[in-house]
């Protein structure tokens, strides 16, 4: 599926919005987030959308396309279902880097690249996950790297599907052990990263998740207003989606 026009959807619409999410970490031990996830699929919010972009970790570990567990079937089937009145679009996160062209066919959804410039209301949007601006975290742009690798992915999908498995467990294991000796400073995005990466792309809208710190930051970017929005996390209790309205480029967080 192309990326969508926002400009010539807005002809055919009287108010015609997209959606964006990130962060669901969905995994067969979130019972309750699977919930608000196939709720928000089944609603008129998303059918009446013109594009839903997941802006990554949409599952806590994604251990691979051939993954025949029943959660990995079930939630390919509730995006299938969802992706044919709906155009669905995937950017990796840190948790499903994994995850490859044969699921999302068989889902319905087109994966992005790490970075993605859309066009909202004739303006240029920057997507990314948003992992990749944490520049102070050294240690982890390092493993951010070997796991981006084609060698390290080579190798995990290399492994027998129980290894594969256990590898993603103690990896989850190791990062939350990292972050609980971390300042939350270290883990949030770096300004001039974000500037930098504004900059390379000629943008000054940027949308992206991964913080799990949402909100709105207005900034000056060479003499111009800029922004940068952060998705929420989703975790059981609250599902906030974002919108945007492709013909003013207004934006909306939507509580589900």
């Amino acid at each position: 599926m192309p990326l969508p026009d926002a400009a010539t959807v807005a002809s055919d619409h009287p108010m015609p919005h997209i959606l964006f999410i990130s962060d669901l970490h969905l995994s067969p031990a979130t019972p309750a987030i699977m919930q608000q996830f196939q709720r928000f699929l089944d609603s008129d919010v998303l059918k009446q959308a013109d594009a839903l972009y997941i802006l990554g970790d949409l599952f806590d570990a994604w251990i691979g396309d051939d993954d025949p567990s029943p959660f990995a079937a079930q939630v390919r089937e509730m995006l299938h279902e969802a992706g044919s009145h709906t155009n669905l679009y995937f950017q990796h996160g840190n948790r499903d880097f994994l995850l490859g062209e044969d699921f999302a066919r068989a889902a319905n959804m087109t994966l992005l690249p790490e970075e993605q410039v859309i066009q909202v209301a004739d303006e240029p949007v920057l997507l990314l996950h948003g992992d990749q601006l944490c520049t102070d975290d050294r240690d982890y742009q390092q493993a951010r790297k070997l796991f981006r690798s084609p060698e390290f992915q080579a190798q995990a999908m290399a492994m027998s599907i129980p290894k594969r498995i256990q590898k993603a467990a103690e990896i989850r294991q190791m990062s939350g052990e990292a972050k609980a000796v971390k300042s939350s400073d270290i883990m949030d995005v770096n300004q001039k990263a974000v500037e930098t990466m504004m900059k390379k792309h000629a943008v000054r809208r940027l949308i992206h998740g991964h913080t799990h710190r949402p909100g709105t930051h207005d900034f000056t970017l060479d003499g111009h207003a800029a922004r940068r929005t952060v998705l929420a996390d989703w975790n059981g209790q609250a599902s906030t989606v974002l919108q945007i309205n492709t013909s003013s480029g207004e934006e909306q967080s939507l509580s589900l």
